[in-house]
């Protein structure tokens, strides 16, 4: 019986080893982007508990989001895009795909609900899909492109 070496049959490696470095980055997005969600929710129901009584909830909202997009920032420059690019001009278009998604999330929600009648909670993750895959090329493409991707 002939004994297999891990290191030479690909079907003995770890799953992540044998993913094309497509199918790594846009299963690294989809993580980056769930680890994202549960920081920011986290981030913000602690900061409603400290300081709920004493600011608004919508001020609150403000340093929460900056901080969940700088760790989303930090997520995808690292372990995502893994680029060397300059920082601070990639965190700047980073807030812009950003800032786009969210306006867009907001426009998808009111039509698929006002116009397509669809109730505003499925509305929400029909958008949300939509501003997800979006963000995926915006990232991908603008905040961090490579040169020659643009």
């Amino acid at each position: 019986m002939k004994e297999t070496n891990t290191l030479t049959d690909p079907s003995k490696l770890p799953l992540l080893n044998r993913l094309s470095p497509r199918q790594y980055e846009v299963l690294a997005y989809l993580a980056a982007g769930g680890w994202n969600t549960l920081f920011g929710i986290g981030l913000y129901a602690l900061a409603y508990r400290l300081f709920g009584e004493k600011v608004h909830y919508l001020l609150l909202a403000v340093p929460v989001n900056i901080a969940a997009i700088t760790n989303a920032f930090c997520c995808y420059k690292l372990f995502v895009f893994r680029t060397e690019g300059n920082w601070l001009r990639e965190y700047l278009r980073c807030y812009l795909v950003y800032g786009g998604g969210s306006l867009a999330g907001m426009g998808l929600l009111w039509l698929f609900t006002e116009l397509f009648g669809m109730s505003p909670a499925y509305a929400n993750i029909l958008g949300t899909a939509v501003v997800v895959t979006a963000s995926y090329f915006g990232h991908k493409y603008f905040s961090f492109a490579r040169r020659g991707t643009r």
